[in-house]
């Protein structure tokens, strides 16, 4: 049996990762994002409401944005931290002037959660436009905090 790869994510020093937008990876014409909300391993966790409701929100929004037609998927991770991104044939100053138009979208937003629906969610009860804003807004703040360079810092 050959010995099993490490994989690229787990060679970033999560000890030393900021909230940010990172190119975690591109394979041929995908470039996979890594939307870090929260600086991992400080017990500042991404409870189970809050990123099921802007996984809901922020799904919606940027499916219907500029770049639907190259969305390729949206979705938690399971570290609790953030979120991927993958977006076909990439331009990294667009991806991040719409992931900011998305989070702008979400805070203005008003009525219900999308897919807060029993027949469009398996926990829909679980969903509250209150923490997608909150954390909409903290994680546009983080992005205008500094210039993103969508690189891993060593």
């Amino acid at each position: 049996m050959e010995p099993i790869a490490r994989i690229a994510s787990f060679s970033i020093n999560h000890d030393k990762l900021l909230p940010g937008l990172y190119v975690s990876r591109v394979d041929g014409d995908i470039t996979t994002y890594d939307m870090r909300c929260r600086r991992p391993n400080t017990g500042d966790l991404l409870d189970n409401s809050t990123l099921h409701s802007l996984e809901h929100m922020f799904a919606t929004y940027i499916r219907n944005g500029e770049l639907r037609s190259q969305i390729v998927y949206f979705g938690p991770m399971g570290c609790q931290t953030g979120f991927y991104l993958l977006v076909r044939n990439a331009d990294n100053a667009t991806v991040l002037a719409e992931v900011k138009k998305t989070c702008e979208r979400i805070l203005a937003h008003e009525g219900p959660v999308f897919g807060a629906a029993r027949i469009e969610c398996g926990n829909y009860r679980n969903l509250s436009l209150e923490a997608a804003k909150v954390e909409a807004a903290r994680y546009l703040a983080e992005l205008n905090a500094r210039e993103q360079t969508f690189i891993y810092e060593e």
